[in-house]
């Protein structure tokens, strides 16, 4: 790979790494054509973008990025394949799901919104933030909680209320 070819590859890591705000970095050595194609299949389905990347190149990327990507630079040894998405937990869910039939992949670290997570112990960690999503989906619903409780209270005293006028009326 000639100097120019590197120096284009690092730009587009660089804006690559500038884009995204989930990026966890994978060993998945050791897994055969078969099971690396599953994975990328997985991946795919969860719309997680998964490269193979050679280390030098990557930590060049970092640096020149605006992130501060803490300890991820250090991390970069042997086989490393980077992983991207738009939901947070996403990688570390397929991650988790491929685990039951493989070893790997073996988590290295992420970055997730300006955090970093360092090694394959917070897998567990990761795959329990919620998404967006979600997170809007709990803030509506604790948001509508007390309005459903005036509504069905109101209701049921004017059943109440009801049931005594009729009570008195029948009298």
């Amino acid at each position: 790979m000639t100097r120019e070819e590197k120096a284009h590859v690092i730009e587009g890591l660089t804006a690559t790494l500038g884009e995204n705000n989930t990026i966890y970095l994978t060993d998945i050595s050791g897994l055969n054509a078969q099971e690396t194609s599953n994975l990328r299949r997985a991946c795919f389905k969860a719309n997680v973008t998964m490269s193979v990347v050679k280390n030098t190149l990557l930590s060049k990327a970092m640096e020149a990025s605006d992130k501060d990507f803490g300890e991820l630079p250090t991390l970069l040894k042997g086989n490393t394949s980077i992983m991207l998405s738009e939901v947070a937990n996403a990688p570390a869910k397929v991650i988790e799901t491929f685990r039951k039939k493989s070893e790997k992949p073996i988590l290295k670290g992420a970055y997730i919104e300006e955090a970093v997570y360092v090694g394959d112990d917070k897998i567990a960690t990761l795959s329990s933030i919620k998404s967006k999503e979600e997170m809007i989906g709990e803030i509506i619903t604790l948001l509508q909680s007390p309005a459903k409780n005036v509504v069905s209270a109101l209701q049921s005293g004017g059943g109440k209320l009801a049931g005594i006028l009729k009570t008195l009326s029948e009298r």
